[in-house]
């Protein structure tokens, strides 16, 4: 490889690094409450306090908004999704009322690959949240309920479940608590409850499996906390310094 080659390699690979770690960041400023529903993301400030020129901020807020964790306003800009306590209640009723009957229809068709993808969704859950990686761990949370629906054989259900789980992470990232061991404790009640949801599973218990998913999926809800907050709009240039810095 010649020298100009090498030198081209190398901006093609600092160039998404640098995109990954501005999500990262970003996402985890989310996670620990410092970017409140409802923050104006304005790309010039954003930009400054990241030590990049704007066209390096467009692409990570349009991923963002394509994981519907910020919204993308014309004439208004970006900022973060604002989901209402109304729109957090319904979809968990919903979840509720559709998963149930997902899981057993599940049960009637999961085959062994199927038991070890959701034992391996499951390991890498509490992996992620032994390591503080809470969005990597809602993520997978999310995969688990995925899977079941995907093999469930219910297409329309699957389809709208998929927006629901979408849903339920910027749910679970607004009004989960910020206090971090809080956080893990939940999420761990989380791994432990797929793990008694797989059992049944195993079991071919599909009337034990509807009831665990309810119980779960309430669960879930009930250690939502929607005290409205009292934090200050942040200022993005001191919460977030330039990526090189790090």
């Amino acid at each position: 490889m010649s020298p100009r080659t090498r030198a081209s390699a190398a901006i093609e690979d600092t160039g998404p690094a640098s995109e990954n770690a501005i999500y990262d960041r970003m996402v985890s400023a989310i996670l620990d409450h410092q970017l409140p529903p409802g923050t104006k993301l304005v790309e010039d400030r954003l930009a400054s306090a990241f030590g990049v020129s704007r066209t390096r901020i467009r692409p990570v807020l349009v991923r963002l908004a394509n994981e519907q964790v910020v919204t993308l306003t014309p004439n208004r800009g970006a900022a973060i999704a604002q989901p209402t306590e109304q729109e957090a209640r319904e979809v968990f009723e919903v979840r509720r009322m559709i998963e149930s009957r997902l899981v057993e229809r599940f049960v009637a068709c999961a085959v062994a690959s199927d038991i070890a993808l959701l034992t391996q969704c499951i390991q890498d859950e509490e992996a992620a949240r032994s390591a503080g990686e809470m969005r990597r761990a809602i993520r997978l949370s999310g995969d688990f309920h995925l899977h079941i629906a995907d093999r469930s054989g219910h297409q329309t259900m699957g389809r709208i479940l998929r927006e629901l789980v979408s849903r339920t992470s910027l749910i679970l990232m607004t009004y989960s608590t910020s206090h971090s061991q809080t956080r893990r404790d939940a999420t761990a009640c989380g791994c432990q409850e797929h793990r008694a949801l797989l059992a049944a599973i195993r079991l071919r218990d599909a009337t034990e499996a509807a009831r665990l998913m309810r119980e779960h999926l309430d669960r879930l809800e009930a250690q939502l906390d929607f005290t409205p907050s009292n934090d200050q709009t942040p200022d993005l240039e001191s919460l977030f310094a330039p990526v090189g810095a790090f």
